[in-house]
């Protein structure tokens, strides 16, 4: 009889903050850690659709809690970590913003609006969750990087921008934490239809070209995602950090 290497993969006991937990890719994170056993904690601003995505979860026999909060505003971030009952093993920053607006149309608010989601937050979420995952020597983080991570597409610099340095913010916090525990990898989706991509989905025309860009022939659909989350989130990671897995079906291959 051989020996099961399933422990590498449990996440019973652990506790999970996801950013942008109430829709699209960090509500789907959430079910897949949640479903492999995790403690769920979702974070977003609307407490209506937090509300609703964490009945969701529980339906499914889930333990979902929510903090409603803005992590675009500067104490944003430390006002969701001073409302936490329980320590943090695993954080998901999966929070987003895309206003598509053309290059030259972009304020520098708009600018500085990405900037802090994507980045500030995760980073000040990092300052304020990492030194107790060290004492406790066991911390996953992961980052959601994007398609835009490596490559411009048109009326997203802000967004490809803050997603270049989503990417770098992983090695970061990789080298500094890693030492202690704590491992730091990004996940990069391709297509997969959520609130931010919606626009795109709409148009069949560029639904079906995006589908035949990937190495697949399809986009994605949410448990597309779900084998790449309870990995970065386990054990079975351990020796895994500052790296960037594209859950893309290939697009960026071709």
């Amino acid at each position: 009889m051989t020996h099961r290497l399933d422990h590498l993969f449990t996440l019973d006991g652990r506790t999970a903050l996801i950013t942008g937990g109430n829709s699209g890719i960090g509500l789907g994170i959430a079910e897949a850690l949640g479903r492999q056993g995790a403690r769920v904690i979702l974070a977003a601003r609307r407490r209506t659709e937090l509300e609703q995505a964490a009945q969701s979860l529980t339906d499914q026999g889930i333990e979902a809690h929510l903090i409603a909060g803005d992590l675009a505003t500067r104490d944003g971030p430390d006002d969701i970590v001073d409302r936490l009952d329980d320590p943090v093993d695993i954080l998901v920053n999966a929070a987003g913003i895309n206003l598509r607006q053309p290059f030259e149309a972009v304020s520098l608010d708009a600018f500085d609006l990405h900037m802090a989601v994507h980045l500030r937050a995760p980073f000040r979420l990092v300052q304020r969750l990492a030194p107790a995952m060290a004492r406790r020597r066991y911390g996953r983080v992961i980052m959601l990087g994007s398609l835009q991570t490596v490559r411009a597409f048109p009326n997203s610099a802000p967004y490809g921008a803050a997603k270049g340095g989503v990417i770098q913010l992983t090695r970061a916090i990789a080298e500094r934490w890693s030492p202690e525990g704590i491992t730091c990898n990004a996940i990069s989706p391709g297509f997969f239809r959520t609130a931010l991509t919606e626009a795109v989905f709409r148009d069949e025309a560029q639904r079906t070209e995006n589908a035949r860009r990937t190495a697949i022939g399809r986009n994605g659909t949410m448990p597309d995602l779900f084998g790449a989350a309870i990995f970065l989130a386990s054990e079975a990671s351990a020796y895994i950090t500052g790296q960037t897995l594209f859950v893309d079906g290939g697009y960026t291959a071709k």
